[in-house]
């Protein structure tokens, strides 16, 4: 997730901004999640539900995350995925781009 975070970053801000983004993370004012065995099992269960909807893997380890943490906001630009999919533990998520 960090390496498309990145790209987009990049995509839309440009490299000072992406390089910005990689000190935030290195400062800790952004934790990077590792994913759980148990949020690889809901990965690939998000993805078979939504198949139709080709959320793919890093959309789906985002709600993983999100659901174990209870996490109900999500900073994304993917509005189309984000405002469909429905957590397990909020009806759905709050969505920031």
């Amino acid at each position: 997730m960090v390496a498309e975070a990145g790209w987009l970053i990049d995509r839309q801000l440009g490299p000072a901004a992406e390089a910005d983004f990689y000190r935030s993370i290195g400062a800790g004012d952004l934790a990077v999640e590792i994913l759980t065995p148990a949020d690889w099992r809901r990965v690939a269960e998000l993805v078979d539900t939504y198949a139709d909807l080709r959320l793919g893997g890093v959309d789906a380890s985002v709600v993983a995350v999100a659901e174990r943490l209870g996490v109900a906001e999500v900073g994304t630009l993917d509005l189309r995925h984000f405002r469909v999919v429905r957590p397990r533990h909020v009806d759905a998520f709050v969505v920031s781009p």
